[in-house]
């Protein structure tokens, strides 16, 4: 809600009471799982939108204020918590993402994914709140890249399926919104970045530069393309949607289609690193347990027109990337 004060107001309330007034009327969003990739990207803008953020976390301490700790497979817990924070908007960005940790852990990644967003679509229910999910480019099979929201999902792996499953437990809800992101890659400190109990990965592009740093080989896949997706233009992108009025699911990915090889390519290059440092490989030789789709680009341009945003290139990214990378 935005608060529109006369003049007069303003000349008879101190600065620390117009912050009171503006902030008793800034609706509440509860970020679950605030201390991965994409949730500690939204909580420090949230308050742009209008939000006052509460978070949690499970096994990694939150530095953000209003955080408890929650896991989102308790079912009682998630409703209690929900209950208590009385959110207006839920966001969930919790999930097992590694797709070979997923493929080995099935029942794991079915708890957490599935489960969790279940639990999360009841206390959404029962609190009268829009909720926010989180999916991925990956619930296609990658035949031929490109896909709109009007295409028919056919999932390939275990973390495909579950990711699937959880857009049918959200898409039940009165008021929601699915985002479908693609690799999606930002810039963290080492300590922030390392591999963590939510996910068992670390991102890609932090993965790639770590290794740059130490002038290690590192081996990058030519032939499977996505989308990637800088996680700061995905945080925007989540609370235009935990604003907007429509329900549906929203490609919410980055503009450039390329493979995961070009994409450590374009790393080199902004980071000063020797290319010759990325070794090619097909994802034949390399070494994958779950089968990944060849192509799964996304296209963004519903997205972009109905939240009035600009999905950010490959380059772009990146170069934000080296600029947050250079305050350290």
């Amino acid at each position: 809600m935005i608060v529109v004060l006369s003049c007069f107001s303003c000349t008879t309330l101190t600065l620390k009471n117009l912050y009171e007034e503006v902030r008793l009327h800034l609706d509440k969003l509860l970020v679950v799982g605030s201390t991965g990739l994409v949730g500690s990207k939204i909580v420090p803008i949230a308050q742009t939108f209008e939000f006052e953020a509460s978070c949690t976390f499970n096994t990694r301490q939150s530095s953000f204020p209003r955080s408890s700790q929650l896991d989102v497979t308790d079912r009682d817990a998630t409703l209690k918590l929900v209950r208590a924070v009385d959110p207006d908007v839920i966001i969930n960005s919790t999930a097992l993402t590694n797709v070979d940790y997923c493929e080995t852990h099935k029942a794991e990644a079915e708890r957490v994914n599935v489960g969790g967003a279940r639990n999360l679509a009841d206390a959404a229910r029962d609190n009268n709140c829009r909720l926010v999910q989180i999916s991925t480019d990956s619930v296609f099979d990658g035949t031929h890249g490109h896909y709109t929201e009007t295409d028919i999902p056919h999932p390939i792996n275990h973390y495909s399926n579950t990711k699937l499953a959880s857009e049918e437990i959200v898409s039940d809800l009165p008021n929601f919104a699915i985002a479908r992101p693609s690799v999606v890659y930002g810039w963290r400190s080492e300590a922030a970045d390392r591999a963590s109990a939510s996910t068992k990965a670390m991102n890609f592009a932090m993965f790639v530069l770590q290794k740059l740093n130490k002038n290690e080989i590192v081996s990058a896949i030519t032939d499977q393309y996505s989308s990637p997706t800088l996680a700061d233009n995905l945080a925007d992108a989540l609370l235009r949607l935990a604003r907007a009025r429509e329900n549906g699911i929203f490609h919410t990915a980055g503009r450039s289609c390329l493979s995961r090889y070009e994409f450590a390519i374009l790393l080199c290059r902004s980071f000063g690193h020797r290319s010759s440092l990325v070794q090619p490989v097909s994802s034949n030789k390399f070494k994958q347990v779950a089968e990944r789709p060849r192509n799964s680009c996304l296209q963004v341009e519903k997205a972009e027109k109905t939240l009035g945003i600009r999905f950010l290139t490959a380059e772009e990214g990146i170069a934000e990337m080296r600029r947050q990378s250079q305050r350290g």
